[in-house]
């Protein structure tokens, strides 16, 4: 007895020995290869960059993994004890692989043996956080060896607390959500802190496999799967019978991510994203974490995206009605439709009516249609999707795409001429039928009053259509350079392309105040007199005589520098530009930033350069602000992952701000470190002829506002640019209107009639509540009353009489010379056969 007692202690001392053996031989044999675990310890997960607007609300999100990244010390006890439950409730006990539970899933697993179910796992959260972060998905006996003793491993080397806090921030849960913090925004709009028990049960619920328990497709099963983890949280004793019984009760609704909380600004957050990708690179912009404070004013966004659409559609409904979007019915559309990003070639046909089908659809599956059709680019806010499913003779009736029955009456559709070639119109329409017909989508914006402002009955609707023609406007902060709001175009999803910051236009007569700043600045006075007449020059063996004109194609001759900008005199600044240089000229082109290498050419005094609405704008804004550079920035402060500043656009220093307490010290003083471009007293001088073009001059409809505003016309040849920048003494503002594909705008149109009147919408809007702030004086100007035609000292009583801007020593006191310049045929007075028009 006794010597098999010992054979058989023998076998199983042997049999030990060789299961250790054969468990060293494992660990050995599938460990060597492992990834080195101990990265996990500065380990940091890619977490999303977010852009906020200068209030603060969320701008845009950029990230390949939509991840907010929260420290184990900020996740609330809940959601930790719903996890813990629901994946490990053993978590902070085992070394990292839990043996009771390997057991209990072998044995669940051979009872299950010959069904159909899958087999469960026992893996703990150091397990989960050893395959997601070091090994792969595949599910073999291999890998389960492997993770076992990578978790082993990791429990040695990380505390508990940041195990958990890798696996609650890494972890996907299903509806573009990685980590806890994002899943509670993406599932119930909440932050974590805010989750009730029943949502924090629902997130735990979601690990194994997010997509089975989607509410949205499998309400039954995640309610179940929620009441689960409910029930085990009770069991562990970390919930109280009476608040499970209370969280089970608590519907499962999902609510989607509130869209209020962001603001609409796509033309400027793709600038931001497009900087921050060329200054951190593509990994720190979608893994990195940055959070990025803009200088983005929601409320001037809003009003320079309304002020140019709105000025866009109206120039539009003045060229005529294109057609349809499309007709239901037919495959093709009644009118192309400009949907992709880039230029757009305006091409003015008449509608052209497809064929009729055979049949017209009935009013209901017109509807049915409508519902089922996208919603097609350009369509902007406050504008519908709708069909007409009926005419009569005074209304078209329609249906709009998520609201209901509507009616458009005739008062609403007489702007729709037909577009006819080269930019005529056809007869004025006077039904409804020579405008529309059954099966037309058409946009539309409710109206509650006519013309006559009448009243309209409810459900009342304005035709409308989606413009050809293109622009843009920039708001900025002349002190500082900081960009309050940018629209790019009529709509982001119509085209990407930024005429802020992309277009290079030629600004035409907005250009002429670098010309005169130049010349002020060369010792010439607003009271100049220039010479207005016939200006010839040759060009060179074989090339024409270059012969610029007035817009009016009339000359004026002598008369002041301030009446040359006020009526944009085109001779008048070639012969100023003549005198003065065109190097100067070229010179301060740069210095301001409008072009870098402007070609010495006379044509270039009249704005035929290249450059884009954001450069001009912001040389404007160095004219109010008293001739200090500053650069445009889109973005005030730059933050990494951890909190700490990489960028700030404002590097002054100031240690007086940062006192502990207001004791009665002096208010801080920052320095102002701006560069000097230009004379302060010359770049007043600018401000105060362009407030002239306002109050007398080609931007006067915008004097009606009553607030001191300064600014400048700019249109080229053939009306293919049309401009106009200008400025409070607190607010820089640039407008841009033309074809993405350069043609002309159509007779009669100029920066006068297109641009500035979205400057001027724009304006008003945003200086509603903005006292009226007259300009900054700068010391050393002499105001003077002068005869506004002459220049002369006014005498008493005289009439025309304005305020003009000297230096000291430059007022008039007696006869003054005309500059002429030198023409290349014959004296002033010289009347060339023909004019070739110019840049006005």
């Amino acid at each position: 007895m006794v010597k098999y007692l010992v054979t058989l202690m023998g076998l199983l001392f042997l049999a030990a020995l060789a299961a250790a053996g054969g468990g060293v031989y494992m660990f050995w044999h599938y460990g060597r290869d492992l990834p080195d675990y101990r990265q996990l310890a500065t380990y940091e997960p890619p977490v999303m960059t977010r852009v906020h607007a200068g209030d603060g609300r969320l701008l845009a999100e950029y990230a390949t993994e939509k991840r907010v990244f929260v420290p184990i010390k900020a996740i609330p006890r809940r959601v930790i004890q719903a996890f813990l439950s629901a994946e490990d409730k053993n978590f902070y006990e085992h070394p990292g692989v839990d043996l009771l539970s390997v057991v209990r899933a072998a044995v669940v697993n051979v009872r299950n043996v010959g069904s159909n179910r899958r087999p469960i796992g026992a893996s703990t959260i150091t397990q989960q956080v050893a395959k997601n972060f070091l090994l792969t998905n595949e599910v073999s006996f291999e890998r389960k060896i492997k993770e076992a003793i990578l978790a082993l491993r990791i429990e040695r080397a990380l505390s508990k607390d940041r195990i958990l806090e890798l696996y609650l921030n890494e972890i996907y849960l299903g509806f573009g959500s990685y980590g806890a913090a994002t899943a509670a925004l993406n599932y119930f709009n909440k932050s974590m802190d805010d989750l009730t028990v029943a949502e924090a049960a629902f997130l735990a619920a979601l690990p194994k496999a997010p997509n089975n328990y989607n509410p949205a497709k499998h309400p039954a099963a995640a309610k179940a799967r929620r009441d689960w983890v409910i029930g085990r949280m009770v069991e562990d004793g970390v919930l109280a019978p009476n608040e499970a019984a209370q969280a089970r009760a608590e519907p499962l609704i999902v609510r989607k991510r509130d869209d209020t909380e962001y603001v609409t600004a796509d033309y400027f957050a793709e600038e931001v994203r497009r900087e921050l990708l060329a200054r951190y690179g593509e990994k720190q912009l979608y893994k990195g974490g940055l959070s990025v404070r803009t200088t983005l004013d929601p409320k001037l966004q809003q009003m320079a995206d309304k002020a140019l659409r709105d000025g866009l559609e109206a120039y539009d409904r003045r060229h005529g009605w294109r057609g349809a979007i499309m007709r239901m019915g037919t495959p093709q559309p009644a009118t192309p439709v400009a949907t992709a990003p880039g230029p757009v070639t305006p091409v003015s046909v008449a509608p052209q009516r497809p064929h009729l089908p055979a049949t017209i659809p009935s009013r209901e599956a017109l509807i049915g249609e409508l519902a089922r059709l996208g919603t097609p680019p350009g369509i902007r806010e406050g504008r519908h999707v709708a069909v007409v499913v009926g005419l009569t003779k005074d209304v078209a009736e329609i249906a709009v795409k998520g609201i209901g029955l509507g009616r458009i009456p005739m008062d609403e559709m007489t702007w729709a001429r037909p577009a006819l070639k080269e930019g005529h119109l056809g007869a004025r329409p006077k039904t409804p039928a020579d405008v529309l017909g059954v099966g037309d989508v058409i946009a539309v914006a409710p109206v509650e009053k006519n013309a006559k402002d009448e009243p309209y009955p409810p459900h009342t609707y304005a035709l409308r259509q989606i413009p050809l023609i293109q622009g843009g406007l920039v708001a900025l902060d002349p002190h500082t350079g900081r960009i309050l709001a940018m629209s790019g175009g009529y709509a982001y999803g119509l085209s990407q392309f930024n005429r802020v910051t992309q277009a290079q236009r030629q600004p035409g007569s907005a250009f002429k105040p670098i010309v005169y700043l130049a010349a002020l600045d060369s010792g010439f006075t607003p009271a100049t007199l220039i010479l207005d007449a016939p200006f010839v020059i040759d060009q060179g063996p074989g090339l024409p005589k270059w012969r610029p004109d007035n817009y009016t194609r009339q000359f004026y001759g002598p008369s002041t520098m301030r009446l040359g900008i006020e009526k944009s005199r085109n001779l008048m600044t070639v012969r100023l530009a003549q005198t003065v240089g065109m190097e100067k000229i070229a010179d301060y082109a740069k210095r301001l930033g409008v072009v870098d290498n402007l070609p010495p050419k006379l044509a270039m005094a009249l704005g035929s350069g290249e450059t884009t609405l954001l450069k001009l704008t912001t040389a404007y804004a160095m004219f109010v602000n008293g001739g200090k550079r500053i650069k445009p920035t889109l973005i005030d402060r730059i933050q990494d992952r951890d909190g700490k500043t990489v960028f700030r656009h404002d590097m002054r220093g100031c240690p007086e701000c940062q006192a502990p307490q207001w004791i009665r010290q002096p208010v801080p003083v920052v320095p102002d470190t701006r560069p000097a471009v230009t004379d302060p007293a010359s770049a007043y001088q600018v401000v105060s002829m362009l407030q002239g073009v306002v109050e007398r001059g080609t931007g006067r409809r915008i004097h009606e506002l009553g607030k001191p505003l300064a600014g400048k016309t700019g249109t080229t040849n053939e009306s293919l640019d049309t401009w106009f920048v200008g400025f409070s003494p607190d607010l820089a503002v640039g407008v841009f209107v033309g074809f993405d594909e350069p043609a002309t705008l159509g007779k009669n149109e100029t920066g006068s009639s297109v641009a500035a009147p979205v400057f001027k919408d724009f304006m008003e809007m945003a200086l509603a509540d903005q006292a009226a702030i007259p300009f900054r004086i700068p010391p050393g100007i002499r105001l003077v009353r002068v005869n506004a035609a002459t220049g002369e000292p006014a005498r008493q009583g005289e009439r025309g009489v304005i305020l003009e801007a000297f230096k000291p020593g430059t007022v008039p006191t007696g006869e003054r010379r005309v500059l002429e310049g030198r023409s290349d045929e014959g004296r002033p007075g010289f009347a060339p056969s023909t004019g070739t028009g110019g840049l006005y």
